[in-house]
């Protein structure tokens, strides 16, 4: 039997249990549109393709199964190469269907092509951040094309694939029986663990450590991995330090959980990794921020201490910092075996009670050094006031997107996330705009949780016309669009340098300058509020939430620094020889 290629791609993904496709038409992919028609797959349909590429990276982390944007080519397939990028680095499982030019017309530069190097060459765009691209030439390879895209993007390192269809492929006839054998394929491939006698080593080199470390990284929560480590650490008592992609992992209430490493980590945090004898890190790749530039008067220093480090990916073993024993495993698989020897080795576990106390009378007294800022009934609000009484409202299962920040730097140093895999932040590439859009793809996975992205207004700015997509679908989406009128961070930051904020502010006449977002909101037919004073902000969010509605609520926040302990390089590059960080403008 024969059928169009685009009508069995839609009952190919029906099987494999895909429920929804992000994504924006173009006359490359309207077949594929139309066979959505009838389908159980819904097609979230975007304003922006970089709204796709986020809301489908959002979606994947909240339900934890690969996602699916369908693009245009040329300008579509470059809109949401930011989001694909984004969810690249940051190891998200991503399969994207572009439309392409007519393959009879190589060579011609029809219309949108992108040719200016080679023809017919638009999917090497995507060649440097995805796993890879393919172009599908031949009808009948396309089935065997889109099962290995699915595989690729799942198995080792997870990460984004493209697939680049010439729009008459789409078109296609084809025989049935080519998509029928992949049946017979399997749709989850074996992961690798750890052998008995490293698992033994590895647990004899930290009981027998004198101040032995963990150190998490995102690659738990994309193992799926946070129950294993929580026992782990249960049994043998070591404290725990993560990376901003790490946080999460490890609830922040538990007694062994020290915080955020890093530029933005606490003193605390940051001098108890320079003391470690031993760290055993765990699907991390020691980005920059996290590590202080690697500089090693900070926050890492390799050596003296020593360095155990397991990953999915080889690359990562010892790019930044000699290893002692690495491995390459999948961290789910390698903390069961670990679990398993360690209660071997010492069946009633380990007690470090001086250590835990240590930790408690830490977090208490950051707790009471930050009473000043969270009691503060200025307005425009201290962004210490806003984070925490978000937090109260919230329940504790409430999933978080961030931008970036101090919505991403802030809230990785202080606010308390309680259930792995519940904050969602653009840690590789750091990307203004994702927070929003992800937000929107977490709430489609996950819609019986509450969703709220913490966003600043230059990121909300960048695409704000998520809110048409929610409003369409009812996408009940918090937005708290923490509004400094600039882009804060770096207006800081060229403020201590430079001493001018030119390019990084907002104004209007000389004046500060900000759109009025709950009014936008309400343009498209959203409910939003601008908040007046300090003290109706908790009030509002509370209204947001029970209203169980897309809502906005702009808030007008003080532009003052994320408290940084750690380094950055470029301070040094800026101002040689000078100690100076980030100043309130």
């Amino acid at each position: 039997m024969k059928d169009l290629i685009s009508r069995q791609l839609i009952r190919y993904l029906e099987n494999r249990g895909i429920e929804h496709i992000f994504g924006l038409c173009g006359h490359t992919n309207i077949a594929v549109l139309a066979a959505l028609e009838n389908s159980s797959i819904k097609f979230i349909n975007t304003r922006h393709e970089q709204i796709a590429a986020h809301a489908a990276d959002g979606y994947a982390r909240a339900k934890k199964q690969t996602s699916v944007v369908l693009t245009h080519l040329g300008p579509g397939l470059t809109n949401a190469a930011t989001g694909v990028a984004t969810a690249a680095l940051d190891s998200i499982p991503m399969v994207v269907i572009a439309g392409d030019i007519p393959s009879h017309y190589y060579g011609k530069h029809p219309h949108q092509e992108i040719n200016l190097h080679a023809d017919a060459s638009q999917y090497e765009i995507y060649r440097p951040f995805v796993k890879r691209a393919w172009r599908a030439d031949r009808p009948d390879l396309f089935p065997e094309i889109i099962e290995k895209a699915f595989q690729l993007a799942e198995s080792g390192r997870p990460g984004p694939v493209l697939v680049s269809v010439p729009m008459d492929i789409f078109s296609k006839e084809i025989d049935t029986a080519l998509f029928e054998r992949l049946n017979h394929h399997t749709k989850t491939i074996q992961k690798p663990s750890i052998d008995d006698e490293t698992a033994e080593t590895i647990i004899q080199r930290l009981v027998h450590a004198t101040n032995p470390l963990i150190y998490v990284g995102g690659g738990i929560l994309i193992a799926d991995a946070a129950e294993e480590l929580r026992e782990f650490v249960d049994h043998l008592s070591i404290p725990v330090v993560h990376s901003a992609m790490g946080k999460g992992a490890v609830p922040d209430d538990h007694p062994f959980l020290l915080g955020m490493t890093g530029f933005w980590g606490a003193q605390f945090t940051n001098d108890t990794c320079r003391q470690a004898d031993y760290i055993f890190a765990l699907g991390t790749r020691f980005a920059e921020a996290d590590c202080s530039s690697w500089e090693s008067e900070y926050t890492f220093n390799f050596p003296p201490t020593k360095l155990i480090h397991i990953d999915i990916d080889p690359n990562e073993i010892g790019r930044n910092y000699p290893v002692e024993i690495g491995a390459v495993v999948d961290l789910k698989q390698a903390l069961h075996v670990l679990n398993r020897v360690a209660k071997e080795i010492l069946p009633e576990g380990r007690q470090n009670n001086p250590f835990k106390q240590k930790i408690a009378v830490y977090k208490e007294n950051f707790r009471k050094q930050n009473q000043v800022h969270i009691k503060d009934s200025s307005f425009p609000m201290r962004p210490e006031r806003i984070l925490h009484e978000v937090r109260e409202v919230l329940p504790r299962d409430a999933y978080i997107t961030t931008d970036v920040g101090w919505n991403k730097n802030g809230v990785g140093q202080q606010f308390p996330v309680y259930e792995p895999g519940t904050i969602f932040t653009p840690g590789g590439l750091a990307t203004m705009g994702f927070g929003s859009s992800a937000a929107l793809g977490a709430k489609i996975a996950q819609p019986d949780k509450v969703i709220v992205s913490l966003v600043g207004d230059g990121g909300f700015g960048q695409n704000p016309s998520v809110l048409a997509t929610a409003a369409e679908e009812s996408v009940a989406v918090i937005w708290i669009v923490m509004n400094n009128n600039s882009y804060g961070t770096i207006a800081g930051l060229e403020k201590a340098h430079f001493d001018t904020t030119y390019g990084t502010v907002f104004q209007k006449d000389g004046k500060s300058y900000s759109p009025d977002f709950a009014s936008i909101a309400k343009a498209y037919g959203v409910d939003g509020v601008k908040i007046q004073s300090a003290e109706e902000f908790k009030p509002a969010l509370k209204q947001a939430i029970e209203s169980n509605k897309p809502f906005v609520i702009d808030v007008q926040m003080l532009n003052v620094p994320t408290p940084t302990t750690g380094h950055w390089n470029i301070m040094d590059i800026y101002s040689p020889d000078e100690k100076r960080s980030h100043v309130s403008v």
